[in-house]
């Protein structure tokens, strides 16, 4: 039996018959469908990447007023899209570490406070045109200028300067940062020619394919880069759909339409991982559910306001009711252990009656709106009716007000007061707090202004002592628990998922949901 099911797993690899074949041919020989699998899988695997065919991919999050400009990149569609035609300087490994991509290498000065990257030797735009450490300080300036709308404008603005030797970018800074490499991973951050100045939504940069056809917030096709100097990109061609109905992109995948999508809702991930043909891709990490709060607009200016809603909301109920398992009760900070300077705090637990004295001592008696929508988080209109019940319990009158799919992340979050959203994490706390809750930070989501906060995040980056900089990061853990706009109930696992035609699924990937979202560019189509 064992010599013909290395046949047939053969003949899955060179296409000569199909998955669901193999699967029949080898329960008729007394095999179970897991150890077929299994056994199919790993011959699949064995044989490497295939190159050709079409990846389909269903993504939620795009609208018809996004934009290609990586500057404004701010959901899944956008993170993919911009990986499929561009690249930043370096990026993640699987394991969290990194590697060059426009950059071959890269060294700091002992201090720290000046960084040399090297341009990869040899590689070429999109458009034909060489790369150069121009266009990486061009870039970068892009991102940093005062008037930047981009959403890496806060982690670029210690930079003291950039100048250019060759093909050396060197970067000065005003304080020393043993995590710079890290923020120029950051997805904002693709190299364009002349940095994007002249055309930044032009698409054109170092990445596996070129766009095609694109109909923003509907549908982009994309084909191989056959001047792309690096190992990603198996399918011939990538197409991707936006669709922001979480059962639609569920059954887009089950009835064939995609072989890929991401944010499987947690209610219904077991039951489609039963399904024929699908495979449910759970990965633990960073990301977070949250309700964010302008601490700039009225009520939440008033502590005693913000106190009764962290006290008002049951974290637990909502892990339990939102996340079935696909998750961990969060605790009103973006950082969790993921993170290598985490510092654990008491847990904050529901508890009404203090709720219930911080809303009378804040001495306002209206009501509270609560916008949301099915784009921000799976199932995030039910946990804001969950939130809406516990608050009550409370006597707090908390209004929920639920908010169309498309435009939600240009119309409504970081505009309006009091949401639902969510973040996917970042590689470093230094990375997330520079990004969101640093007083000048552009996507500063809670309008949190801390001056205590400011001055121990820019002393924590300059510190090597790892005791003192863990401390330093769980003193601004507890300002911002404490004094900040954000509830954090619970951190999610990323649940995404892929049909049986495609292999190449790594698991554990660090960084963004569908592998960092490269998954479209790293697996292959087998049939």
């Amino acid at each position: 039996m064992t010599d013909q099911l290395k046949y047939l797993s053969r003949q899955v690899v060179t296409g000569r018959i199909n998955r669901r074949h193999f699967l029949g041919r080898a329960g008729a020989l007394g095999l179970t469908a897991a150890a077929a699998t299994t056994m199919m899988n790993s011959a699949v695997m064995a044989a490497g990447p295939q190159k050709g065919g079409t990846i389909r991919v269903g993504l939620q999050g795009g609208s018809t007023t996004s934009s290609l400009d990586p500057a404004l990149s701010s959901n899944q569609t956008d993170w993919t899209v911009s990986r499929m035609w561009g690249e930043t300087l370096v990026e993640l490994t699987d394991d969290g570490g990194l590697e060059g991509r426009v950059a071959e290498s890269y060294e700091a000065s002992a201090d720290a406070k000046t960084w040399t990257f090297r341009v990869r030797q040899g590689i070429t735009f999109s458009n034909g045109q060489d790369v150069t450490a121009a266009d990486v300080a061009e870039t970068l300036d892009r991102h940093a200028g005062e008037e930047s709308q981009s959403g890496a404008h806060g982690i670029l603005r210690d930079i003291k300067d950039v100048r250019t030797d060759g093909r050396d970018v060197i970067i000065e800074l005003n304080t020393a940062n043993a995590d710079l490499p890290y923020l120029l991973s950051d997805f904002h951050l693709v190299i364009q020619p002349g940095g994007g100045k002249s055309a930044p939504d032009a698409a054109i940069g170092t990445g596996p394919y070129i766009l095609k056809d694109v109909d923003m917030g509907v549908r982009f096709v994309a084909e191989k880069n056959p001047n792309y100097w690096g190992e990603l990109g198996n399918a011939e061609t990538l197409e991707i759909l936006v669709i922001n109905d979480n059962t639609a992109r569920v059954a887009a995948l089950q009835s064939g339409q995609v072989d890929m999508i991401d944010r499987v809702p947690p209610r219904t991930a077991g039951l489609v991982a039963r399904a024929p043909n699908v495979n449910v891709r759970s990965t633990s990490g960073p990301g977070h559910y949250v309700f964010i709060a302008h601490l700039d607009t009225e009520p939440f200016s008033n502590r005693d306001v913000m106190m009764a809603l962290k006290y008002g909301i049951n974290r637990q109920e909502m892990v339990d009711k939102i996340l079935f398992g696909y998750g961990s009760v969060g605790n009103d900070s973006p950082v969790n252990g993921y993170y290598p300077f985490a510092t654990e705090f008491e847990q904050r637990e529901y508890d009404p009656d203090k709720a219930a004295f911080h809303w009378k001592q804040s001495g306002y008696d209206g009501p509270i709106v609560l916008e949301t929508s099915d784009n921000s988080f799976p199932g995030a209109p039910d946990a804001a009716a969950l939130f809406q019940q516990s608050a009550q319990a409370a006597g707090i009158n908390l209004q929920v007000k639920r908010q169309p799919n498309d435009g939600y992340w240009t119309e409504v979050w970081n505009k309006r007061p009091f949401c639902t959203s969510f973040w996917a994490g970042r590689p470093t706390q230094d990375q997330v707090y520079t990004t969101t809750y640093l007083s000048t930070a552009d996507w500063n989501d809670t309008r949190f202004k801390n001056e205590q906060f400011d001055q121990l995040l820019l002393a924590a980056r300059a510190e090597l002592d790892s005791a003192k900089r863990t401390q330093m990061y769980a003193d601004m853990g507890t300002l911002l628990r404490d004094e900040g706009g954000l509830i954090c109930p619970m951190f999610n696992d990323f649940v995404d998922a892929t049909n049986d035609k495609l292999a190449g699924w790594a698991d554990g990937v660090k960084g963004l949901p569908l592998m960092n979202s490269y998954a479209p560019m790293r697996m292959w189509v087998t049939n």
